[in-house]
């Protein structure tokens, strides 16, 4: 069994600056198709962003992989714009990120094409089961078909061959959810770190389906260790991030964790943390931080709270 998994039920208990300029492109019809943009990251090595979540997708030789694939209703138009500007019919391989469904859009598209779909095994579990998240009750994820479900998972990480290199890929131990994992493009220097980083404010801490707010402190610390000074990071949205804003987002959340555990050692709730301000001066940058600071509080239950 993947780790984390068996810690479900207790987890459900517990609830009671972008490189390149940007090119829109609309498909087909104004009306039908979105707006994507595309930036170079490298040779033949793109970010496509428009399609509900960054996508980065690549050739080299006969061989065309894509990271992440946007959600469900762009899937589609997505597919049909990696061929047209990749120049190809296929796409070989697709990693899933993390189960997130504006993250996993492409894969019956992909899957139903014979594509390798890489995941961590966590990843694939999710993805074949009903999730309906305490915070939004009227929200139910369904699973996915056999198809479009990952084929080609891990547990620690693994590499991938591409164009005479091979990617790298690994896990972040109960991150943002408990299957996320990052890629890692060596000859081009990218990093695409999935749901663990936002550039678009504060990230999802979906605890619900084993994230934490610590591990997002430890999954930035694997990033970190991974990244140099010249890495170009494709975060979940937003703009390509440097290893320096890394550095700064785990401080960041080291401190808001440290504060956050003081409170519930103290006996406080989740109101009463979002009341205290343990963002306040990040809160101008990142912005209203009651979501993430409710949801940061509560996965720390099952780490800190006594066992019942």
């Amino acid at each position: 069994m993947a780790f984390g998994v068996h810690r479900r039920d207790f987890l459900k208990a517990s609830a009671g600056g972008v490189i390149g300029a940007a090119l829109p492109f609309g498909l087909f019809d104004a009306e039908a198709s979105p707006k994507f943009a595309i930036n170079e990251l490298g040779r033949d090595l793109f970010l496509i962003s428009g399609a509900g979540a960054n996508v980065v997708a690549g050739r080299k030789g006969d061989k065309t992989v894509m990271v992440d694939g946007g959600s469900p209703k762009n899937a589609k138009h997505l597919v049909r714009f990696v061929h047209k500007h990749l120049k190809t019919h296929k796409i070989d391989v697709l990693f899933n990120t993390h189960w997130h469904h504006n993250h996993t859009g492409s894969n019956l598209e992909l899957g139903k094409a014979g594509a390798k779909i890489v995941a961590h095994e966590n990843t694939r579990l999710w993805l074949t089961t009903d999730i309906t998240r305490p915070w939004e009750k009227d929200i139910t994820f369904k699973p996915l078909p056999k198809s479009a479900q990952p084929n080609a998972t891990f547990y620690v990480g693994g590499e991938e061959p591409f164009g005479g290199e091979k990617l790298q890929y690994g896990y972040m131990l109960q991150a943002h959810t408990d299957g996320d994992m990052f890629v890692y493009f060596p000859k081009e220097n990218v990093l695409v770190t999935g749901g663990v980083v936002s550039g678009e404010g504060w990230p999802l801490v979906d605890w619900w389906t084993g994230g934490w707010i610590n591990g997002m402190v430890d999954g930035l610390g694997r990033l970190i260790g991974v990244a140099d000074d010249s890495t170009k990071i494709v975060t979940a949205n937003g703009g390509v991030m440097t290893r320096a804003d890394l550095v700064v987002l785990h401080d960041m959340f080291k401190t808001i964790s440290g504060r956050l555990i003081k409170m519930l050692n103290d006996g406080l709730g989740p109101d009463e943390a979002v009341a205290a301000a343990p963002t306040k001066e990040f809160d101008a940058k990142m912005g209203d931080p009651k979501k993430f600071v409710t949801l940061a509080f509560e996965s720390l239950w099952g780490h800190f709270s006594p066992d019942a």
